[in-house]
């Protein structure tokens, strides 16, 4: 009877039904249509992100250092009279110290283990050091222990006030800069891998020991420095070879690793590990496995690292997602009222029908169950049209979206270390690849760094989506039964029947 019922009311109120269930339709194929379009800007923003951190690294892994370990470097001697050590009068000073200020050292062995696990397309290791200078030369000591009146700047007790025991004091001039070690046969890994050259060369293999240098093109026109000249790190002469562009946040001068690690004294060991996989889907698991591995250290992936960096990118993906909600609620919430006062207005020209069938004997629950179950029917049936409508959406964003694009991607800049190579490639083929990199991790590429990303902007439908429609189908049509029903549940038979129509 309710089947039979509902059957003949919606056949009989075909129009108004076919009004409501569109209503219902649009709404639920606008939520498909801006669930799709977000989750592919998403996908989209992540295949972007990857290609571009596919240039440098998708991992970083450091090591905090241990209390009372590294820090500024710094000379310790005193010059008070009476003392058998004093410094003699006109005594120069040069200090030239390359330390690792801040960050811990890991063992060079760390890289090639890395480089060993599953889904690492490459792993190399660096040196980020600090080279301070402090030049000066010690002054005639004052023993007068008067009113000295000593001039110069800043270097060890007072000389100048009342009484007491003679002291000296000094100009020294101090300046610093910073060096990074770069492992060679893993270019393209590392603080090199995304610069490019302004002249000059880029490290070749057999620099390794050479006395040779790439000078950042900052540090270069702040020093006057060209191809030729030479620059000197912990008291040792290198030959500028080469000029790059690396940008304000990367080292001044970069050197062969062998020989920062011998003038730092840190033989065997770097203070960063860099690490590419060789999917995007694989890194937090790559990350994981290597947190394992060096329980100490500090892994930082792409992502996290996106957060900070690429913030136009992220606000614009988090823009179109914001906007699409709230447009998609927005219209959610006019289809509910539209089915809701159609459903009211139709209850409102059936009083006579509803007042005969309590006069009958009709239960109010019994009216009630009849105007929401056919106010569900029409909201299944506007969910199923709101599913079509929202693949056809999707499929329409597909084809008619723009591509997005990157300017950098997965060809390293041209002063890598060996020259500019296409990162990722096959994985057969090749011999083992010193500090850790896979065979055909890394293939060698005559072109620049320059590479454009297109990645097309997909509109995938989940299954989740088409659920969520179903769902929200069902709530509307939840609703307008529901005030639907309440005002026939309302009516007295008497006063229905005197109704004239």
């Amino acid at each position: 009877m309710f089947f039979t019922y509902l059957r003949r009311e919606l056949r009989r109120r075909m129009r108004q039904a076919i009004f409501i269930a569109l209503g219902l339709a649009l709404g639920i194929g606008l939520v498909i249509t801006v669930t799709a379009a977000s989750s592919g800007v998403r996908n989209a923003q992540g295949t972007v992100l990857h290609s571009l951190y596919g240039v440098g690294t998708d991992i970083t892994v450091t090591q905090t250092p241990a209390a009372g370990s590294g820090g500024p470097a710094g000379f310790g001697f005193r010059g008070q009279v009476g003392s058998r050590t004093r410094p003699a009068s006109g005594t120069k000073i040069d200090i030239d110290n390359l330390t690792s200020i801040g960050q811990g050292t890991l063992a060079a062995s760390s890289v090639t283990s890395i480089g060993k696990l599953t889904h690492v397309a490459g792993a190399a290791g660096a040196l980020s050091l600090t080279d301070a200078v402090i030049t000066g030369k010690i002054p005639a000591i004052n023993t007068s222990g008067g009113s000295g009146t000593g001039t110069g700047g800043g270097f060890g007790g007072g000389g100048g006030g009342g009484g007491g025991g003679g002291s000296f004091r000094g100009n020294f001039k101090s300046s610093s800069f910073t060096v990074s070690g770069i492992d060679l046969n893993t270019g393209a890994l590392g603080p090199l891998s995304s610069a490019r050259l302004k002249s000059g060369r880029t490290f070749a293999s057999s620099d390794a020991a050479a006395k040779v240098a790439v000078v950042n093109a900052d540090y270069a026109t702040q020093k006057k420095l060209s191809i030729g000249s030479t620059v000197t790190v912990a008291k040792t002469s290198f030959k500028v070879v080469g000029i790059a562009s690396a940008g304000s946040n990367a080292s001044d001068v970069f050197i062969p690793l062998a020989r920062a690690q011998a003038l730092a004294s840190l033989k065997g060991k770097v203070n960063t590990i860099y690490v590419a996989a060789d999917s995007a889907s694989n890194i937090s698991g790559v990350a994981k496995e290597i947190s394992g591995m060096l329980p100490k250290a500090t892994v930082t992936t792409s992502s996290s690292l996106a957060s900070e960096v690429t913030g136009s990118l992220s606000s614009a993906a988090s823009l179109a997602n914001n906007l699409g909600k709230w447009l998609a609620i927005a219209v959610l919430i006019a289809a509910f009222l539209l089915a809701s006062l159609l459903t009211s207005g139709a209850v409102a020209r059936r009083v006579r029908e509803f007042g005969t069938l309590k006069a009958l004997g009709w239960r109010s629950r019994r009216i009630v169950g009849q105007v929401m179950g056919e106010s569900i029917a029409i909201g299944i049936i506007g969910g199923v049209v709101g599913v079509a409508l929202g693949l056809a959406g999707a499929a329409l964003v597909a084809r008619l979206a723009p591509p997005l694009s990157a300017s950098v991607g997965q060809t390293t800049g041209s002063a890598t270390p060996g020259g500019a190579r296409t990162f990722g490639g096959g994985f057969g083929g090749g011999t083992g690849a010193p500090g850790g990199a896979r065979p055909g991790g890394f293939a060698r590429a005559a072109a620049d760094a320059t590479h454009s990303v297109a990645v097309h902007l997909s509109a995938p439908v989940t299954i989740g989506a088409v659920v969520l429609a179903v769902v929200l189908a069902i709530a509307g049509g939840l609703i307008a039964g529901g005030f639907g029903g309440w005002r026939a549940a309302r009516l007295r038979p008497a006063a229905a029947l005197s109704r004239v129509e």
